[in-house]
């Protein structure tokens, strides 16, 4: 198994179910590959490893800080990798302009990487005080605090209920509507004050952080996240060669139905499909990985071959 890598505050990432994704992708040497979450290369080290010299495994990532972090890790296997900075969307259209016809498998680590949560500065964390920002691709498109302060109170209410799966939608939104005429929401540390006032004290006493559904929400309504999943896996299917593995991490019940959904979808005959299902079930992570690495707790794993 790879090492863990070490952020700049002292913690480690480690791939999520690491050993299952190499064993289902099946690397071989001279195959053509693509990370399409890169992150900090974790994954991409694993494959690198098991596939050996002569491959090439192209690393995609809409965060341009994750590539850099990930050219460093990667830098004594940089002759098998190519880095690329680019969103689910633009999947195909990334691997042609490399002169890339097919590749042999392709794999999408769906949520957010442990070093955008543990950066403050990036405002995906409901733990830490900073920007209300949430953008993967920084400094591109509207960022939550956009959303907060400007949505009318409908729609943020839809994006928190539709999103977030949160039973307190309509309470949340009408506190933030409340809250920004007032004074405008700027901070993450600011809106979990808005939403622990929103949520009843004894709806606060049991179960996660009560700002996880609600960031969550925001995050993927700010990152287009279900559409870009979308777009990326019809793509996917397309440029994989016959036997090329399709393996796809998810963190949350939207994400995993919309996998779901597509695998089922381009695997039956009526539909001329071209998946031959690989999981019957989703391979969901160890109790041992699931202690050591807590992040992994709500992942599932979905794979699909091509024919």
């Amino acid at each position: 198994m790879t090492e863990m890598t070490e952020s700049k505050n002292g913690r480690y990432h480690t791939p999520v179910m690491l050993d299952e994704v190499i064993w289902l992708m099946n690397p071989k040497p001279g195959g053509t590959y693509v990370d399409c979450t890169l992150g900090s290369g974790g994954h991409t080290l694993g494959l690198v490893e098991r596939m050996g010299t002569g491959g090439t495994i192209v690393g995609i990532d809409r965060d341009e800080d994750a590539i850099a972090a990930a050219k460093r890790e990667l830098k004594h296997c940089s002759d098998s990798l190519i880095f690329v900075n680019g969103s689910f969307s633009e999947l195909e259209e990334i691997v042609r302009s490399l002169d890339i016809e097919q590749v042999d498998g392709i794999l999408f680590d769906l949520g957010v990487s442990s070093y955008q949560l543990d950066e403050p500065l990036r405002g995906f964390s409901y733990t830490e005080n900073g920007p209300l920002d949430m953008r993967m691709q920084q400094g591109k498109g509207v960022s939550a605090s956009d959303l907060v302060n400007n949505l009318p109170f409908e729609e943020l209410r839809d994006i928190l209920k539709d999103y977030g799966e949160e039973r307190w939608a309509s309470r949340i939104a009408e506190f933030i509507v409340k809250r920004r005429d007032t004074a405008p929401i700027l901070t993450t540390g600011e809106l979990v004050e808005v939403i622990k006032a929103a949520i009843p004290a004894s709806a606060r006493r049991s179960g996660p952080h009560p700002a996880r559904r609600t960031f969550q929400a925001l995050r993927i309504a700010v990152n287009r996240e279900l559409d870009e999943l979308r777009s990326g896996l019809g793509q996917a299917v397309r440029i994989l060669a016959p036997g090329g593995r399709l393996v796809v991490i998810s963190y949350h019940s939207l994400e995993d139905r919309i996998v779901k959904t597509v695998f089922r979808k381009m695997s039956g005959s009526r539909n001329q499909g071209c998946l031959r299902i690989l999981t019957k079930k989703p391979i969901i992570p160890s109790k041992e990985e699931v202690i050591s690495n807590p992040r992994s707790r709500s992942a599932k794993l979905r794979a699909a071959e091509k024919f």
